[in-house]
C-alpha cells in the first residue's frame, strides 16, 4: 500500500534546519509524497505533549504515514518502530510517543523494529536519527515498502504511564497534558470526572501557588474578561482558560504538573 501524505511532529523547533533537513530526506526519496507539519513546538522531551498533540490532531488528516520525533533517547539502545494501525502507518523512536495515536488510528495491529541498513542513509548520526533513519523510513513505507521489510516484529513496544486523574466528591486531582500557544491548559481529565467529582457552577482551581475562581462553562465568553473557565476543549479533555488571559501563566502551570479543582471557590 502506498501513501500520497506523511505526517511530521517534533520537538525540533524551527530556529535550526533540522526540520528542512528531514523535509529534505523524504523529498528525494519521495518527490510526489506531500508533507503535513502537525508540530515542530512540542517542548523539548515532552513525551506526553508530542503524543497528545499528534493522537489528537492524526484523525483529521487523510490517511498517511505519521512521522513523529520526540526522543531524549536517541542513540542509546532504545528501538526505532514502525507501528501498523488500522488507518495509517506511524514512525519514530520506541518510547510511547506513537501509541496514543495509533489508538486513535483505529488501534495497533502490529510492531516492527527499524533495522534494515538499506532503508535508512548510508551513513548515520548518533543524534539524528530523525533525519538519518525516521524520515527515510517514512519515505520508503509511502511508497509502499511494506512494514515487515523494516526488520523484527516487537509484541512489547514502550507505552507512556497513565496521566493522574482522581475523583473525590467535591474535588478532581488531573495533570496537566498540555499548554497550548493561549496558555489554555488541558488536563487528562473528562467532564465524566468532573461529574464523579460533582463539580458545577463555581470551582476553584488550583495550582501548587495558587488559586483562581472559575466558572464551570462551554466557551471561553462564559467567564468575564480576565476570568478563569474550566471547559471541555475540542479533544474532549477538560481545561482551564482565563478569558483573554493565559491560564498557564495566572496558575503558573505547565506540563507534568497537578491542578486540583474544588467544589469551594477561592479567589487569588
Amino acid at each position: 500500500m502506498t501513501y500520497r501524505w506523511i505526517s511530521f511532529t517534533t520537538d525540533y523547533g524551527l530556529r535550526d534546519g533540522f526540520v528542512a533537513a528531514c523535509h529534505g530526506v523524504i523529498a528525494r526519496l519521495a518527490p510526489d509524497v506531500r508533507v503535513i507539519d502537525v508540530t515542530h513546538e512540542v517542548p523539548p522531551q515532552q513525551l506526553r505533549h508530542g503524543a497528545t498533540a499528534l493522537a489528537q490532531t492524526a484523525p483529521y488528516l487523510p490517511e498517511a504515514v505519521h512521522l513523529a520525533v520526540v526522543d531524549p533517547g536517541v542513540g542509546t539502545a532504545r528501538r526505532g518502530v514502525v507501528v501498523v494501525a488500522r488507518h495509517g502507518l506511524l514512525v519514530g523512536p520506541d518510547n510511547g510517543l506513537l501509541l496514543p495515536a495509533a489508538s486513535a488510528l483505529g488501534g495497533v495491529v502490529e510492531v516492527f523494529e527499524l533495522s534494515e541498513p538499506s532503508l535508512r542513509l548510508s551513513e548515520t548520526s548518533a543524534t539524528f536519527h530523525g533525519r538519518d533513519i525516521f524520515a527515510p523510513a517514512a519515505a520508503h513505507l509511502a511508497l509502499g515498502v511494506a512494514p515487515a521489510e523494516f526488520g523484527a516484529r516487537v509484541p512489547d513496544p514502550v507505552t507512556l504511564p497513565d496521566p493522574l486523574v482522581a475523583a473525590f466528591p467535591g474535588k478532581l486531582v488531573a495533570e496537566v497534558v498540555t499548554v497550548d500557544h493561549f496558555g489554555n491548559v488541558q488536563l487528562a481529565a473528562s467532564p465524566a470526572d468532573l461529574a464523579l467529582a460533582e463539580l458545577a457552577g463555581a470551582v476553584s482551581v488550583h495550582s501548587a501557588r495558587v488559586a483562581v475562581r472559575a466558572v464551570v462553562g462551554r466557551t471561553f465568553g462564559d467567564a468575564g474578561r480576565g476570568e478563569a473557565v474550566l471547559y471541555t476543549d475540542s479533544a474532549g479533555r477538560l481545561a482551564v482558560a482565563i478569558n483573554g488571559g493565559s491560564a498557564a501563566a495566572t496558575l503558573g502551570l505547565g506540563p507534568a504538573q497537578e491542578c486540583t479543582i474544588t467544589s469551594s471557590p477561592t479567589a487569588s
